[in-house]
């Protein structure tokens, strides 16, 4: 069953974050006006024609489903005559919701089909109700531990089935059930019912997208990560989108309940795991803005057609390029002395990561600078400090009104045309072959370098071309690495020893390392290999410790790199408190077998 969920990190993400803002808040561009019109219509006009809102004259009770901004009576332009202090009873519960859903028609013009209920749930019903427990069969959950170590996110002695449980089970304000046709609030326990107005707005549309395209079909669940995340692209990409409008009108003319105050601020802040919430981040931000481009250049025509033919992968959205062109990725089971893929799991066995989570692998490297778990090594760019790597991803084209918005896109990772990572197991040990296709050779080369990079930081030699690398297991991601480019595929594979790569990949052109497990390198190397030596063994700009705690690599924002002055103040990343972003729950690798 599909959900579609509000993690609600504004409050506990600004607060982790704290100090600078970096342009996220001045000069975020007001939302063009809910009400004007776009280009005509194409495909099923019952979908597609965008329609007129009628007169408050016209909107009376029983006038049925046909007009726009009027539901129950309630017209878009009226509010409600009640606060929110000390919560919401059922009865003003269901004036706000026919009014939203009123403003939510208006917005969208178009209306919407049925009646929406709307209820409340505590945050411990909902952790126990939606945690993934014991309801995941053991091979799917050692499969996708695979998966995220691959990723350089969720390290060996770490469940990433638990780690994904704790980011979100703390984070969701609310969901859509297509499935029961329902909206679920999730409130603080013991307290009454605060709802967001931004939440119930957007998960509205999610009701509406529901009525008409069906989110209960299979099209709606991508059968791989980079699929399901690429989905989400358009089915939160309106759902902002429409939020962002929604907003403007309570900024410009509309009177608006106001959201509940945060409950996040002054303390705590953000504990979970930041590169599994990144990932599930990106489709909202970069979906939004997919969906304004569609809006500018087809109308909601273009939406709904998009809808219907959602995004394959995230490349589509983070580019804004619906027609994005992928490549077949070659890759044959040759593996030996009795390594076994996991054929029930993922596509026969094997996960598509994407260029949105290849991207967080790369930032995530650098979070420790902000966030407990992660790592203070610059990976994405050699060149700048830890903090500089960090502030990537903030580095963005445009912007958002309601939210923070995030870049994922980067040389190191945007000629990503298409991977295959295939996790496997031989008895107790794991391991993984993870090939990747790029546009170029020279789009295959940066992804080489930059996984070298990571290597190096994570172990304790210099990675040596053309052997198997060893990380110690001090380490978070101990074990051996084979890196092959061959024109524009890469192929990764990790095992525990470095016997076990070549019994994964026979016919890899690898050697083995020395035998004091330094790969060939005494530590008196000039670089990594793959770029003359611009890093040290552990990739971090030259400093002690690959943290920047004494300022060395630049930890003082004044390694002067690249002109910016607060490379390691580690900028917030959210406009206010209202990072509100939804996930799919079937998404993020959490997937059950087929």
């Amino acid at each position: 069953m599909r959900r579609v969920l509000t993690p609600s990190t504004a409050a506990a993400v600004v607060a982790a974050l704290a100090v600078l803002c970096v342009a996220l808040t001045a000069g975020a561009a007001a939302a063009p006006d809910a009400g004007a019109a776009h280009a005509a219509s194409v495909g099923d006009s019952a979908a597609s024609d965008p329609v007129s809102s009628a007169s408050a004259d016209e909107c009376d009770p029983g006038d049925g489903t046909e007009l726009v901004g009027c539901w129950n009576g309630t017209h878009y332009e009226e509010s409600v005559d009640f606060n929110e202090t000390g919560g919401l009873n059922e009865t003003q519960l269901a004036a706000l919701t026919d009014l939203t859903m009123a403003r939510v028609e208006h917005v969208r013009q178009r209306p919407f089909r049925e009646d929406v209920p709307v209820e409340t749930v505590s945050r411990s019903e909902y952790a126990n109700d939606t945690a993934s427990g014991g309801n995941e069969s053991e091979a799917f959950r050692r499969w996708n531990d695979q998966v995220w170590r691959a990723l350089f996110v969720v390290g060996d002695g770490e469940n990433a089935n638990d780690e994904i449980d704790s980011v979100l089970g703390g984070a969701v304000s609310g969901f859509y059930s297509p499935a029961e046709d329902r909206i679920v609030i999730v409130v603080p326990d013991g307290e009454s019912a605060e709802v967001d107005p931004s939440t119930l707005a957007h998960e509205l549309l999610h009701a509406m997208q529901d009525q008409y395209h069906d989110l209960t079909d299979p099209r709606y669940v991508g059968v791989t990560q980079d699929g399901d995340l690429a989905v989400n692209g358009i089915v939160e990409g309106e759902a902002v989108h429409v939020e962002e409008r929604y907003a403007a009108r309570c900024a410009d003319n509309w009177t608006c309940v106001e959201p509940p105050e945060s409950g996040g601020g002054g303390g705590g802040g953000f504990s979970g795991n930041i590169g599994i919430l990144q990932t599930v981040l990106q489709p909202y931000g970069d979906g939004a803005l997919y969906v304004r481009d569609l809006v500018d250049e087809g109308g909601w025509a273009a939406v709904n057609e998009t809808m219907n033919d959602p995004p394959n992968s995230t490349a589509e959205v983070i580019h804004r390029n619906p027609d994005y062109e992928t490549s077949e990725v070659d890759f044959e089971d040759a593996a030996t002395g009795g390594w076994e893929t996991y054929g029930d799991q993922g596509v026969d066995g094997a996960e598509t990561a994407g260029e949105a989570s290849m991207f967080v692998m790369f930032w995530y490297q650098s979070a420790g600078v902000q966030f407990d778990g992660a790592y203070e090594y610059p990976i994405l760019d050699p060149d700048r400090s830890v903090g500089g790597n960090f502030n990537i991803l903030l580095e963005t084209d445009a912007q958002l009104q309601t939210r923070g918005t995030y870049n994922y896109a980067h040389p190191v990772t945007d000629g990503w045309a298409g991977d295959e990572l295939y996790p496997y197991r031989n008895g107790d040990r794991d391991g993984y072959v993870w090939a990747t296709e790029w546009q170029t050779e020279a789009d295959a080369e940066a992804f080489r370098d930059a996984y070298v990079r990571m290597l190096n930081a994570h172990g304790d030699g210099i990675y040596e071309d053309g052997t198997v690398y060893a990380i110690g297991d001090e380490s978070d991601f101990p074990g051996a690495y084979g890196v092959e480019r061959d024109g524009t595929s890469v192929t990764i594979t990790h095992a525990p020893s470095p016997e076990g790569v070549l019994e994964l990949r026979p016919d890899a052109d690898l050697a083995f390392p020395d035998a004091d497990g330094t790969d060939g390198a005494d530590g008196s190397g000039d670089g990594d290999g793959t770029d003359g030596g611009s890093d040290d063994a552990n990739g971090t700009d030259g400093g002690d410790g690959g943290n920047g705690s004494d300022g060395t690599d630049g930890s003082d924002g004044t390694d002067g790199s690249d002109g910016d002055s607060t490379e390691n103040s580690a900028p917030g990343f959210g406009v206010a408190a209202a990072l509100v972003a939804l996930v799919a729950a079937l998404g993020l690798s959490a997937r059950r077998s087929s």
